[in-house]
C-alpha cells in the first residue's frame, strides 16, 4: 500500500493543467519519439488547457491540430505507436468514444496480445471527463468503468497537479495503451468554478507517480473512503471538516483505475472497519461495485457496517444546474455518508 506521500518540496505552484502540459513538453524534450495530436491541441491548448503553450515549443510538425475525424486521428495515433513513436492523443471528450469505439478497443486494446506480445501500443490517449459545468448528458460522463472493463488498457485519472504531471510521464514512457483522464474540474483553470486542491505544488524537474498504486491523501481510523478525481477533492475537504469533530476518515486517492489497488483499500478497510466509496461514474456495474465484491470475496466479516456509496445515478447527466447538483457526489452526499457510516 502506498502511505501518504510528501510532494517533493518546491516553492513552484502550478495548476493541474499547466502541470500536465510541462510533463508532456518534458517527455517531448526527452524522447523525439513523442508527439501530441487532436482537435485544438495546438494554438489554442487544448480547450482545458492539457497542451498549452506547447505549439510555440516543439511546432506543428509534433503538436498536429487535427481534423474532427476522431477514428481518423485515433487510428493514426495506433498505427504511429505500432512503428515506434509515441504519441499522446486527445479525444477531447470521453463522450466522444463511441464514434471511434471500435479503434480504441478492437485495436489498440488489442493488437499487442492479438499479436503474441511481438507489437507494443505505447500511446496515450487522453480525455476530458466530469461534470458540474451545465455540459449536460454528452459532455460530462466520466465513463473511467467502460474503459477498465475492457482488457487492454491501463486507466490512470489524477487529482490533483502533482499526480498529473508524474502520471503523465508515467503513462507516456508505458509501453501498454493508457487512457489517461482528466476530470475539468481538476485543472485550475480561472473560468471555471475549482477547488483550491486544483493549484499546488509541483516539482520543476521530470519525476513519475506510479501507476497501479494508490495514495493515502488523509489518514484516518474511523472509516476509509476510497475516491479518485475531483470527488478526491470534496472527500479531503469533507476530511478536513469532520476532524474538528472526532470523526476520522481516512482518504484513498486510487489514481489508477487500471491497474486497481486493491491491496491498499483492504488494508485500511482492516484498520476501520468501514468503506465509503465515492465515484463520479455511474452506480451500476462500475468501480463501486468492484470494490465491494473486492472486500466481499477476501473477507466480509472485516466490515463492521454494511458498505456504502456515493456515486452519480444510472441517468443521463441533466443540463439543468439544481437537477445536476443534485446528482453529482458532492460535499454534502459525501458528509452525510459518513456520518451515517461511523454511527452504524
Amino acid at each position: 500500500m502506498t502511505v501518504t506521500e510528501t510532494v517533493a518540496p518546491s516553492t513552484r505552484r502550478l495548476s493541474t493543467a499547466k502541470a500536465l502540459s510541462e510533463g508532456i513538453a518534458q517527455e517531448m524534450e526527452r524522447d523525439d519519439s513523442v508527439f501530441v495530436m487532436g482537435e485544438d491541441v495546438g494554438a489554442y491548448g487544448g480547450i482545458f488547457g492539457s497542451t498549452g503553450g506547447l505549439i510555440d515549443q516543439f511546432g506543428p510538425s509534433r503538436i498536429i491540430d487535427t481534423p474532427i475525424s476522431e477514428t481518423g486521428f485515433i487510428g493514426a495515433g495506433i498505427g504511429a505507436a505500432t512503428e515506434g513513436l509515441r504519441p499522446v492523443v486527445e479525444l477531447m471528450f470521453v463522450d466522444f468514444f463511441g464514434v471511434c469505439f471500435d479503434q480504441i478497443y478492437n485495436h489498440m486494446a488489442k493488437i499487442h496480445f492479438e499479436s503474441g506480445g511481438n507489437v507494443k501500443v505505447p500511446m496515450v490517449l487522453m480525455m476530458a471527463v466530469g461534470g458540474g459545468y451545465n455540459d449536460a448528458a454528452q459532455h460530462s460522463q466520466c465513463l473511467w468503468a467502460s474503459f477498465a472493463h475492457m482488457p487492454g488498457m491501463k486507466v490512470v485519472v489524477p487529482s490533483n497537479p502533482y499526480d498529473a504531471k508524474g502520471l503523465m510521464i508515467s503513462a507516456i514512457r508505458d509501453d501498454s495503451p493508457v487512457v489517461y483522464m482528466f476530470h475539468k474540474g481538476v485543472m485550475g483553470l480561472p473560468w471555471m468554478a475549482k477547488n483550491p486542491r486544483s493549484i499546488g505544488p509541483v516539482p520543476e524537474d521530470a519525476y513519475t507517480v506510479p501507476i497501479g498504486k494508490a495514495n493515502v491523501v488523509h489518514p484516518g481510523s474511523d472509516v476509509t473512503v476510497v475516491s479518485l478525481s475531483m470527488s478526491v477533492q470534496h472527500c479531503q475537504d469533507v476530511a478536513e471538516k469532520l476532524d474538528g469533530e472526532g470523526i476520522s476518515a481516512e482518504v484513498i486517492d486510487l489514481r489508477s483505475v487500471i491497474p486497481l489497488d486493491r491491496e491498499a483499500v483492504l488494508e485500511s478497510v482492516a484498520k476501520t472497519g468501514r468503506l465509503l466509496v465515492v465515484d463520479e461514474d455511474y452506480k451500476s456495474f462500475g468501480l463501486s461495485g468492484e470494490l465491494a465484491a473486492t472486500i466481499v470475496e477476501h473477507d466480509p466479516t472485516m466490515l463492521k457496517a454494511p458498505f456504502a456509496r456515493v456515486t452519480y445515478p444510472d441517468v443521463p447527466v441533466p443540463y439543468a444546474r439544481s437537477l445536476e447538483q443534485a446528482a453529482l457526489p458532492t460535499r454534502e452526499r459525501i458528509e452525510a455518508a459518513i456520518r451515517s457510516l461511523v454511527r452504524a
